[in-house]
C-alpha cells in the first residue's frame, strides 16, 4: 500500500522514506523530484504563531480575572504585574527568536514557556 501525502501548494506524491514533524504538516513542500518532504520556514512560522495566538487566548482571559481582582482590592503591585503579564502574552508572537529562527528546531525552541507554559513541540 503506498500512503499519499499532499503538500502545502496542492502537490500529490508517494511518501517518502521519512516525514518531517507534523506540527507544521501545512509548511510540508516536495523537492522538484518529488522524493523528499521540507518544510518552507516562513509558513511554520506562521502555524507557529497561530498557535501561540491559540494558547494565548485563555491565558488573557484569566490575567483578565487576576486584574479585575487586583482592581478591586486596590492592589498596585497585583496590577503591575498583572499588566506586565499580559503585554507579554500580547507580544509572544513578535518575539526575536521566531524572527530569526533558520530551522523548525530553533522555530520550537523559541517557544517561551515562561509566559505560555508547557511547549505543544516537545
Amino acid at each position: 500500500m503506498t500512503t499519499m501525502i499532499q503538500d502545502k501548494n496542492g502537490v500529490i506524491a508517494a511518501a517518502p522514506s521519512s516525514v518531517p514533524d507534523r506540527h507544521f504538516r501545512n509548511a510540508w513542500m516536495f523537492d522538484s523530484a518529488q522524493t523528499a518532504i521540507s518544510e518552507d520556514i516562513t509558513a511554520a512560522k506562521i502555524i507557529f504563531k497561530d498557535k501561540i495566538r491559540e494558547v494565548r487566548g485563555p491565558l488573557l482571559t484569566a490575567e483578565d480575572v487576576v486584574y479585575m481582582k487586583a482592581l478591586e482590592a486596590d492592589d498596585a503591585s497585583a496590577k503591575t504585574a498583572s499588566v506586565a503579564k499580559k503585554k507579554a502574552l500580547r507580544d509572544a508572537p513578535a518575539a526575536s527568536a521566531i524572527t530569526s529562527a533558520d530551522t523548525i528546531a530553533k522555530l520550537k525552541a523559541a517557544w517561551d514557556e515562561t509566559v505560555l507554559g508547557a511547549s505543544p513541540y516537545k
